[in-house]
C-alpha cells in the first residue's frame, strides 16, 4: 500500500488526465477516489465503495428532494408559465431604458423559484428573450449576457438543487438553507436591474426603448398569466418557511402543483408526459452522477487521513479570517472556469467547510458564499457553463467571444452583491433566524 501523500499526488495526477481527455466529472470523481482508496487502503474497500455508495446516495430521503424540484421546473415549463412571466414583465418594464433586459431578468428569477436549475433557465430564456431582444434592436453582447447571467439566479432562489447538494455535504437543514436564499437572491436580481438601467441610459444604443402603446388594462391583464409560479413559489416556500412540510414534501407539493397547473391551462397529453418527464430523468441522472463521484472521493479522502492533514496545516498558518475566505472564493473561480458547479461543491467543501467554520463562518451563511461563487462562475471565462448553454440554444446567430464580452458587466455586478453579503452577513441569516 502506498502512503496517503503519495496516494493523493497520484490520484490528482489522474484526475487531471481525465479532465484534460474530457471525461465526465462524475466519473473522473468517482474513479479518483475508488483508485486511491484502492491505493492507500485495501482492494476490499475500494470495492466496498463501488457497492455501496450508488445505493446509498440514490437512496437518500434528503436527496429525493432533487428529482422532485427538477420534475417540477419541467412541468412548470410545459404549462408555459415561462412565457406568461415574460410578457407580464414586458409589459411593465418595456418603456424603462434596458427594459426588455430587465424583464429577462425579473422574469428568470421568478422562474428560477420554480425550476432550481440554472441550465434550464439559460436555454428557455435563450430561446424566448433572444429573438425579440435582437428584433428590437439590443446589442447581442448586452442580451446574450443578460440572459447568461440571470439564469444563474436559479442556483440562490429557493428551491435550488445547489442548497441541497450543500445541505447534503456539510449535514446542514434544508429548510434553514433554502429560506436564507431568498433575500441574497432578491439582491441579486436587483443589482442586475439597477446595472442595467445604468448600462441602458450611458449607452442608448445598446438597448434602445421601443415605440410600445401599452395601455394600463393591457398591463394588468398581463399579471393574469403569473399567477400559477406565484402559486407554486408560495406553495413551497411558504411550507417550509411556516413549518407545514420538510423540503422533501415540498418538492412533492410543487410537483404536484405544477402538474394540476398543466392540466388546468390543457395542456397535459401523454406525449408531454413523457417528455417532462425523460427531461427531467437525464438532469437528475446527470446530477445524481456528479454526487456519488464527489461522495467516493470524499471517502478517499477521509479514510487516508488526508482531509485531517490538510484541515490541520491550514488551521495550522493561524491566518486571518478573511484569509481563508479569499482563499476558497480564488478556488472557487479557477475551478468555475473548468468544471460544473455541484462538482466543485462536492470536491471542495470536505475540505473546506471544516476550516472556515473551524475560524468561525456560520454555516448557513457559508453556504450561501458558496453558491453565489458557483453563480459567479457559471458565467466566467473560459468555460462558463451558461456562455456554451446560450450560445447553443439561441435562435439568433451568436458567436462565443459575444456572449463573453456581455457577462462581463454583470459579473462584476456580482462581485458587488458579493461583498454586500460578505459586508453584511444579516442579508443571509435574518429569515433563517425567524423560523
Amino acid at each position: 500500500m502506498l502512503d496517503p501523500a503519495t496516494a493523493g499526488v497520484v490520484v490528482a495526477t489522474l484526475m487531471v488526465v481525465m479532465l484534460v481527455c474530457g471525461v465526465h466529472i462524475g466519473v473522473v470523481l468517482g474513479l479518483g477516489g475508488f483508485v486511491g482508496i484502492l491505493l492507500a487502503v485495501n482492494p476490499h474497500a475500494a470495492l466496498a465503495q463501488i457497492a455501496t455508495v450508488p445505493f446509498s446516495t440514490t437512496n437518500s430521503f434528503t436527496l429525493a428532494v432533487i428529482p422532485l424540484f427538477v420534475l417540477m421546473g419541467a412541468l412548470a415549463t410545459q404549462a408555459g408559465l415561462t412565457r406568461d412571466l415574460y410578457r407580464a414583465a414586458y409589459a411593465w418594464l418595456g418603456k424603462i431604458a434596458g427594459g426588455m433586459a430587465m424583464a429577462t431578468t425579473l422574469a428568470s428569477a421568478v422562474f428560477g423559484a420554480a425550476s432550481g436549475s440554472t441550465i434550464v433557465n439559460a436555454a428557455v430564456f435563450t430561446r424566448m428573450a433572444m429573438p425579440e431582444m435582437t428584433r428590437f434592436g439590443y446589442d447581442k453582447r448586452l442580451s446574450s449576457g443578460c440572459i447568461a447571467a440571470s439564469g444563474t439566479l436559479a442556483s440562490l432562489i429557493p428551491p435550488s438543487i445547489l442548497v441541497i447538494v450543500y445541505a447534503v455535504i456539510t449535514e446542514q437543514s434544508v429548510a434553514q438553507l433554502l429560506v436564507a436564499g431568498l433575500v441574497p437572491g432578491i439582491l441579486s436580481a436587483a443589482v442586475y436591474l439597477v446595472g442595467i438601467y445604468i448600462i441602458a441610459k450611458r449607452w442608448p444604443h445598446l438597448a434602445p426603448t421601443p415605440e410600445l402603446n401599452i395601455t394600463r388594462r393591457e398591463k394588468w391583464n398581463a399579471l393574469k398569466g403569473v399567477w400559477g409560479i406565484g402559486a407554486l413559489f408560495l406553495l413551497v416556500l411558504g411550507g417550509i418557511y411556516l413549518g407545514f412540510f420538510v423540503p422533501t414534501y415540498a418538492g412533492a407539493v410543487g410537483a404536484f402543483g405544477a402538474f394540476l397547473i398543466i392540466a388546468f391551462k390543457r395542456k397535459l397529453t401523454g406525449r408531454t408526459l413523457v417528455e417532462t418527464f425523460k427531461d427531467a430523468g437525464v438532469t437528475t441522472s446527470t446530477i445524481f452522477i456528479i454526487v456519488i463521484g464527489g461522495i467516493i472521493f470524499a471517502r478517499f479522502l477521509t479514510y487516508t487521513g488526508l482531509l485531517g492533514d490538510i484541515t490541520d496545516w491550514m488551521i495550522g498558518l493561524d491566518l486571518p479570517p478573511i484569509a481563508y475566505l479569499l482563499g476558497f472564493a480564488l478556488i472557487y473561480l479557477i475551478l468555475g472556469m473548468l468544471i460544473d458547479p455541484i462538482a466543485i461543491m462536492v470536491m471542495t467543501l470536505p475540505v473546506m467547510f471544516p476550516i472556515l467554520t473551524s475560524v468561525g463562518y456560520d454555516p448557513i451563511w457559508l453556504g450561501i458564499i458558496a453558491i453565489k461563487l458557483a453563480e459567479i462562475s457559471l458565467i466566467t471565462p473560459p468555460i462558463g457553463l451558461n456562455v456554451y448553454v446560450v450560445r447553443s440554444a439561441s435562435p439568433v446567430p451568436l458567436r462565443l467571444e459575444e456572449v463573453f464580452a456581455g457577462v462581463t458587466p454583470f459579473l462584476l455586478m456580482d462581485l458587488l452583491t458579493l461583498g454586500l453579503l460578505i459586508a453584511f452577513p444579516t442579508l443571509v441569516l435574518f429569515l433563517p433566524s425567524l423560523m
